[in-house]
């Protein structure tokens, strides 16, 4: 019996001793998730993220507002959208999933909403989105225009890319006429912004 007491506890330590370890706690991982939003939005955001075996939702913080936000995912982005269009990230994360991706993965969501599996997305919704290195724009809300036209808008569309990594960006429209047109808004001016 002695010698079963002394064995169980290097077992267990066995075990745990090959997980893998957390980068981050689930709160630093919320904290982290919603800096892309406004400080009013971020304390009442969910906090979400995917298994990438399945595509199922984990969610790691209820929210009460209109926004949910996704950690820092390996590529550098945390991103946050609008609730409304929970079940096409959740369609698009299934897909992922399955091994879908890029033009494939694109061409799988269009039919989607052209069949009706998966709602459109709104007109003038906003997603927000950071990025943790200089050589993009750090600190981005996209507002969603699908199909509209600069003209119809009365947008630019000379891009700002360079400008907004300057610390110096303006918003342009990108895409125009298209279900994927977008107007592109850099935030200029805050410690999470591309800097002068």
């Amino acid at each position: 019996m002695t010698r079963i007491k002394s064995i169980v506890p290097l077992l267990l330590v066995g075990m745990f001793a090959s997980l893998p370890v957390a980068a981050q706690s689930t709160d630093e991982q919320i904290s982290g998730a919603v800096l892309p939003l406004p400080e009013d939005l971020r304390a009442d955001a969910t906090v979400f993220n995917y298994d990438t075996d399945t595509g199922e939702r984990i969610v790691l913080r209820v929210g009460s507002n209109h926004v949910e936000c996704q950690p820092k995912n390996d590529d550098g982005f945390t991103r946050c959208y609008p609730v409304s269009d929970a079940a096409r990230r959740d369609y698009s994360a299934k897909l992922s999933a399955e091994g879908l991706s890029g033009d494939e993965l694109q061409n799988a969501m269009a039919a989607a909403v052209e069949s009706g599996e998966v709602p459109a997305r709104a007109f003038g919704s906003l997603m927000y989105r950071l990025y943790d290195k200089d050589d993009r724009i750090q600190l981005l809300w996209v507002v969603m225009l699908p199909n509209a036209t600069s003209e119809n808008l009365g947008m630019p569309t000379g891009s700002q890319r360079d400008n907004s990594l300057a610390g110096q960006g303006r918003p342009w429209m990108m895409r125009e006429g298209t279900p994927g047109a977008h107007l592109m808004i850099p935030i200029n001016g805050t410690m999470l912004s591309n800097q002068p």
